[in-house]
């Protein structure tokens, strides 16, 4: 049985701050969603930098409110540039807080 799941639309907050990344559980929560699937275009380049902490912060905000958050689209620009990165997502994937999904498909298939 699959999760449902919000999905952020360009009227939802961009992910950049702490305070958005509420604003986008709270979207979730309200839809009866246990995942929040994020286009990659809604969120800051400062979440692919690790060295920022945003990406700790913010996932670390849905993992306390129990919302799985998935970055949805193509990050292999940002991962060309990071080997931290790249093992931080390829992690992130084994695991189940956080995911980062190529397509909506993808999701959809990990979600089965």
């Amino acid at each position: 049985m699959s999760s449902p799941v919000f999905t952020a639309s360009a009227a939802s907050p961009a992910l950049y701050e702490e305070r958005t990344a509420l604003d986008l559980i709270g979207e979730a929560m309200g839809s009866g969603a246990d995942v929040a699937a994020v286009p990659v275009d809604r969120v800051c380049e400062d979440f692919f930098s690790l060295g920022s902490g945003l990406a700790g912060e913010i996932v670390q905000r849905f993992a306390n409110y129990g919302i799985r958050l998935v970055i949805v689209g193509d990050i292999s620009r940002y991962l060309a540039g990071s080997q931290a990165l790249r093992d931080f997502v390829r992690e992130a994937n084994r695991g189940r807080q956080v995911w980062f999904a190529a397509t909506p498909d993808e999701l959809a298939e990990r979600l089965r």
